[in-house]
């Protein structure tokens, strides 16, 4: 199977493990889908793979849905509870990467084969921490306080999908040029800043595109609590 295949059933994957948490657990799934996301979207996108011509990483997927996650919250639930669970996703992130910083300098035994990996995925430069970090907080915030502006701009259902795709797509061009630009900048030629800053977009893009049916069927689903 092609990268761009198995890309695309990785992202329905992704969505839909979303959608199944949200309905087994309501609000609080969103709360914990939202923290794991963030650790795990920091983990893979340590990976990089060929997709569509162009050199991706593979965290943007999964890093995606949390926006949709926060997306569902403020729709159901109000900007509150969005907001409470953004906070509670940087909260873990900065846990994470004290944590396992702490954990890569213990000095391993000679029979000991994690470190090598360990450092590959966390000994991470402190410039690429503090851009994942800023981005994350910054985008995230925008992405919440912009979908309630868009939901008293267009109420209703029908207007849903520009709710959700306005709020998501700038906030992830916030959140590429934030990282791009601590993370990146000054590190490479200006016009291969650019075709990383471009093509990490383009991705996302198309990431928060394809969200829009989960976040119809999110719609759907009812709880208690939102009543």
């Amino acid at each position: 199977m092609s990268n761009e295949w198995l890309w695309l059933v990785f992202a329905l994957l992704n969505f839909t493990l979303l959608l199944a948490i949200y309905r087994m657990f309501g609000k609080p799934g969103l709360f914990v889908w939202i923290g794991m996301a963030t650790v795990i979207a920091n983990i893979q996108v340590v990976k990089t793979i060929e997709l569509f011509g162009m050199t991706a990483t593979l965290g943007n997927i999964l890093y995606g849905t949390a926006f949709l996650a926060t997306d569902i919250l403020n729709e159901k639930y109000g900007k509150q509870d969005a907001k409470k669970t953004v906070w509670m996703g940087f909260s873990t992130l900065i846990i994470m990467t004290i944590v396992m910083q702490l954990s890569i300098q213990f000095i391993p035994a000679e029979s000991d084969i994690a470190q090598p990996a360990l450092m590959t995925l966390f000994g991470i430069a402190p410039q690429i921490a503090a851009g994942s970090l800023l981005a994350f907080i910054v985008s995230q915030y925008f992405d919440v306080w912009f979908y309630d502006r868009l939901k008293k701009l267009f109420p209703g259902d029908r207007s849903l999908w520009i709710r959700n795709n306005g709020s998501t797509m700038i906030s992830q061009l916030l959140d590429t040029a934030i990282f791009c630009g601590i993370a990146f900048y000054g590190l490479y030629p200006f016009d291969v800043w650019l075709e990383i800053f471009l093509t990490t977009y383009f991705i996302k893009f198309i990431v928060a595109a394809m969200d829009t049916p989960f976040m119809y069927a999110a719609k759907r689903i009812n709880h208690r609590e939102s009543n």
